[in-house]
């Protein structure tokens, strides 16, 4: 059993001497550039997962904002009229051109940056089957991430001349 010294708080050697260790003390130079690679290491790794964890919740944030756009682009439709032609101005859905970029400037009045980033597209055609009563509307968003990253995101919709329940219990059944 190795000898020790409550005084001095140093473990003597069987002769009575202390060890190599405790009569430098400290670490070498080897184990101070270890610890600080290891250090280096994991403080890099970390700041590289933050960031991809930002970007992530930025395309994240973008997608709900894109989605929002399109649930109010399509309510926005939905209170215009089947036929309208009694007025100049587009205002019906029969009306509507073939492709159009929609403007976002009345839905983001306070930041024009925000309507400066989305693009906004949207897409009318018909039904093949019944051209005169039915319309399938395409609204599409696209968008780039802070990193240059182009994203896309689209919803299409069916618009029915007397509402989706008319066409479906009644004109889609004559068939």
């Amino acid at each position: 059993m190795v000898p020790f010294n409550s005084r001095a708080s140093v473990r003597l050697m069987p002769h009575g001497r202390r060890s190599a260790r405790c009569r430098y003390g400290g670490f070498t130079i080897v184990e101070v550039a270890m610890a600080t690679f290891v250090m280096a290491f994991g403080i890099a790794t970390s700041i590289i997962a933050l960031q991809m964890g930002f970007k992530a919740i930025d395309v994240a944030r973008d997608g709900t904002l894109a989605s929002q756009i399109m649930q109010s682009e399509i309510e926005r439709l939905r209170l215009w009229p089947w036929n309208n032609a009694s007025t100049a101005a587009v205002d019906s859905i029969c009306e509507l051109p073939a492709s159009a970029t929609v403007s976002l400037t009345s839905m983001f009045s306070t930041s024009t940056a925000m309507a400066e980033k989305y693009t906004v597209t949207r897409t009318v055609s018909s039904d093949t089957d019944r051209p005169d009563d039915v319309r399938y509307i395409t609204i599409t968003v696209t968008w780039n991430s802070y990193d240059g990253r182009a994203h896309t995101r689209s919803f299409t919709t069916m618009y029915s001349k007397n509402g989706l329940y008319d066409y479906y219990y009644t004109l889609a059944n004559q068939t």
